[in-house]
C-alpha cells in the first residue's frame, strides 16, 4: 500500500521556453511528453542519478507517470512527472529534471516548465479548467508564485488556476 504523504516539490523553473533550450548553443529542441513505460524504469533509477523512486510512482495504479524527451530522441529522458487525477483537478505528485538538467552546468533549460505545462494541459483535457495543485517546499512558494502564476492556497499547497494554466499550455503546446 502506497504512502499518501505529499512530497514537497523543489523543482526550479529556470526559464519558460516553448520547448527546451540547450544552455551552450542556445538551440531550441521540440519535445514530447509520453507515458513512462516499464522498459524505461531501468533508466530512471537512483543509480543513474535520479533522486526519487520512480518505480514506486510507476507501480502505484492511482498515478500516471510521464517522461519528457526530445522529438526523435525518446531514449534520453529529460524529466519526469507523476500526477494523480483528482475529482476536480490534477495533482502533481512529483516532478524531477534529469540530473544533467539541474544546476549551473545543466544541458537544457525549460524542462520543469514544460512538465508543469503538460499537467495543466491534462487538466484542461479532463474538464478541470487547467487547475493543478501541488505541495511546495516552503522556500519555493514565492518562486512558484512568480514563475508559474501559482496561488499559495494554505500551508504548502499551491494551485495553478485557469488563466496561468492557459498561459503555460499556450507557451509549450500549439493548441
Amino acid at each position: 500500500m502506497g504512502s499518501s504523504k505529499n512530497i514537497e516539490q523543489d523543482f526550479i523553473i529556470d526559464r519558460l521556453t516553448n520547448s527546451i533550450l540547450n544552455t551552450v548553443s542556445g538551440d531550441s529542441f521540440q519535445t514530447e511528453v509520453i507515458r513512462l513505460g516499464k522498459t524505461d524504469l531501468k533508466y530512471v533509477a537512483k543509480i543513474r542519478g535520479w533522486n526519487f523512486n520512480w518505480k514506486s510512482e510507476f507501480d502505484d495504479i492511482k498515478k500516471e507517470v510521464y517522461k519528457l524527451t526530445i522529438v526523435n530522441n525518446s531514449n534520453i529522458i529529460q524529466g519526469l512527472l507523476s500526477i494523480t487525477i483528482e475529482q476536480d483537478h490534477v495533482f502533481m505528485n512529483l516532478l524531477e529534471s534529469a540530473s544533467f538538467n539541474i544546476g549551473r552546468n545543466k544541458i537544457y533549460e525549460g524542462v520543469a516548465g514544460n512538465l508543469v505545462a503538460y499537467a495543466c494541459k491534462i487538466s484542461f483535457q479532463r474538464g478541470f479548467d487547467g487547475y493543478v495543485a501541488f505541495t511546495a517546499k516552503t522556500k519555493l512558494i514565492d518562486h512558484y508564485e512568480k514563475t508559474l502564476g501559482a496561488y499559495h492556497f494554505k500551508n504548502q499547497r499551491m494551485i495553478i488556476e485557469t488563466q496561468p494554466a492557459k498561459i503555460l499550455v499556450e507557451k509549450y503546446f500549439k493548441i
